[in-house]
């Protein structure tokens, strides 16, 4: 099964409609709970990171039997140091997105937590290709 969300940049006002939408259909498919929460706050963070630092993107969740990959491909401008944005509190975001309560640099790692497989493919200039892998195992 194939999904794909449109993710524009800077307008916060759907801050988080894929990722609910995307859990919606997690559900229909009643899939663990632990899951459906790992997957969503994963593809939240990754949602809210292409608003709040990018010129656009999108987000293609691909399900299988026993996995889900999630690719949130964004438009750039990239990641200037990936390093750096893997810690966690680090931010870049503006004085306009912080009083809107994003970017508390918490993003790219709450990203990793919550996935089985991350990869960041980036540039600084260049566009965002984030993969995360999801095992649809029963979590205890």
């Amino acid at each position: 099964m194939h999904q794909e969300y449109t993710v524009p940049a800077q307008d916060f006002s759907v801050a988080g409609v894929a990722s609910s939408n995307f859990k919606r259909l997690l559900k229909q498919l009643n899939l663990p709970p632990k899951v459906i929460k790992r997957i969503t706050v994963a593809v939240f963070e990754a949602e809210v990171n292409v608003i709040a630092h990018s010129y656009g993107g999108k987000i293609v969740c691909e399900l299988s039997e026993n996995t889900i990959t999630v690719e949130v491909i964004d438009t750039g401008p990239g990641i200037p140091n990936l390093d750096l944005a893997m810690k966690e509190g680090w931010s870049t975001a503006t004085e306009e997105i912080l009083e809107l309560g994003y970017g508390a640099g918490m993003g790219l790692p709450n990203i990793k937590k919550s996935c089985d497989r991350l990869s960041i493919k980036t540039q600084a200039g260049g566009h965002t290709h984030i993969t995360m892998g999801f095992d649809l195992k029963e979590e205890s």
